[in-house]
């Protein structure tokens, strides 16, 4: 049996519910074939790299 944290879920479906939404990969709307993700973990991805990089910039200065 699976455990609870072995399941993918979704942050956008989940919101407000109090339940974990279980993701439903290719058949979602936000899901992106060519990296296998969920767009909204590569658009949060994306801005923690950006914001990484933004601290170690101004940390130089």
């Amino acid at each position: 049996m699976a455990n609870k944290k072995d399941l993918p879920f979704c942050p956008l479906t989940s919101i407000g519910t109090g339940i974990d939404m279980v993701c439903t990969g290719e058949r979602c709307a936000w899901f992106m074939p060519g990296v296998k993700k969920c767009a909204m973990y590569v658009m949060a991805y994306s801005a923690i790299l950006d914001a990484n990089q933004r601290q170690q910039e101004n940390k130089k200065d």
